[in-house]
């Protein structure tokens, strides 16, 4: 195998619980996020050949490899998150089916299957290694196999200097599953040109174009009497929250949308009938859209309260991150330099849009232009996930194409129109 510690590597990583906690108040949000930063990542960075590594009190492992031909003036960033989702993390204990046939794999002995008759794009990888959980955990993949693909990328630059590369910055992160990693990270410290969060899903995926995202926290203020003298005396805070939620578009919701339509998601619904409380998320691509489904929101409850004549309905609403695409289309050279090297690898370049974020949503309005690459992870954030050993490979051989490609130095925004670019 090309790429000796790549599998191994990834293993060791699944295996370290790092799962992150919203309801923290400290960034990183868990501890064990920190310890895996500075007990095994940074020992690892040092060992694959990066210099100057370092931990930041912002949770992000930072190292650098050095430019080792000076006519490479770009310097390219490539960043990955730590943490994984909201899912059991505690003691991973990943499979590994070699050759697979196609047939159905069971999942250790907790019961549970991956079968091509629920995950049809299990089709696209027979004769493939596949990693999979046991069936009792996530697996991690999203995106400790972005972290293993990084670092096994280095180590093979750093075994054969013989390859000529610019300057290059990693970066691993945490709290990326629950939206607030980025916040704190340092663009002007990592100081690149560019860079690629190595996060996404199957093979040949590069992505520009994220969700734009606000979330919305409403408190619903009730009047509790008792039920059989409540008439024209009661108001019912949990029917309140209904009340509102059928006042938003029926058909904006997440199982009812696709491609570039967005949505309203009511994540969490609780309360009593004197206090309710109700959490959604909103998404949208466009400005002006998402522009408009806060302002619903919030012409909603202006109309409740004031058809109850007092503040009963509490809006507070926070924008998340914006559509990326708003940074990167201005120069789309960190999308053509990706495509070019996936065409060249004999891979598909897939340019669609993210119907989620990632950090580069972030990282991108901070300055530096962040698009996303594939990493591998199929059915990411559960018990049914799974990677695929040799679109890891292809991973990797991505990111040593991206660093070792020159192109000619252009703008790019003329060959875009709609998502994708037309050449």
């Amino acid at each position: 195998m090309k790429y000796a510690n790549l599998l191994d590597r990834f293993i060791t990583y699944v295996k370290v619980n790092t799962r992150s906690d919203e309801n923290s108040t400290t960034t990183p949000s868990t501890q064990s996020q920190v310890d895996f930063a500075t007990n095994v990542l940074i020992p690892e960075m040092k060992r694959v050949g990066l210099q100057n590594v370092y931990y930041l009190p912002n949770g992000y492992a930072i190292g650098t490899l050095p430019a080792n031909d000076p006519s490479f003036t770009r310097k390219i960033g490539f960043i990955s998150h730590m943490d994984t989702a909201d899912f059991n993390a505690e003691n991973v204990n990943p499979q590994i089916v070699e050759n697979y046939d196609g047939g159905v794999i069971a999942l250790g002995d907790s019961g549970f299957t991956l079968d091509p008759a629920d995950f049809a794009h299990l089709n696209n990888y027979k004769g493939q290694t596949l990693i999979t959980t046991d069936g009792t955990t996530l697996l991690g993949a999203d995106d400790k196999s972005g972290i293993a693909e990084i670092m096994t990328a280095i180590e093979y630059l750093t075994a054969h200097p013989e390859i000529k590369h610019g300057e290059i910055r990693v970066g691993f992160g945490p709290d990326e599953e629950i939206g607030v990693g980025a916040d704190q990270f340092d663009a002007e410290d990592f100081d690149v040109d560019f860079a690629y969060t190595v996060d996404g899903g199957p093979l040949g995926e590069l992505q520009y174009e994220t969700f734009s995202a606000a979330g919305a926290e409403i408190t619903f203020k009730g009047r509790n009497v008792h039920p059989g003298t409540a008439k024209g005396q009661m108001i019912n805070a949990l029917q309140l929250a209904i009340d509102f939620h059928n006042k938003l578009p029926e058909g904006a919701r997440p199982e009812l949308t696709e491609g570039y339509e967005g949505f309203y998601h009511l994540m969490n619904i609780d309360g009593t009938v004197e206090e309710a409380s109700a959490s959604y998320i909103i998404r949208d691509f466009e400005t002006e859209s998402f522009e408009k489904r806060k302002d619903l929101m919030k012409s909603i409850a202006d109309q409740m309260n004031a058809e109850l004549g007092s503040e009963r309905v509490l809006l507070t609403l926070k924008d998340q991150y914006y559509n990326m695409k708003q940074v990167i289309e201005k120069d789309m050279t960190p999308i053509t330099l990706a495509k070019e090297v996936m065409e060249d690898l004999g891979i598909t370049p897939i340019i669609e849009p993210i119907r989620g974020g990632t950090d580069g949503s972030k990282i991108s309005f901070m300055g530096i232009p962040t698009p996303n690459i594939f990493a591998g992870g199929e059915n990411m954030h559960g018990r049914f996930e799974y990677v695929s050993l040799q679109t890891m490979e292809r991973a990797v051989d991505t990111i040593i194409g991206i660093v070792t490609k020159k192109l000619e130095t252009k703008k790019d925004s003329d060959r875009l129109s709609g998502s994708f670019i037309i050449w």
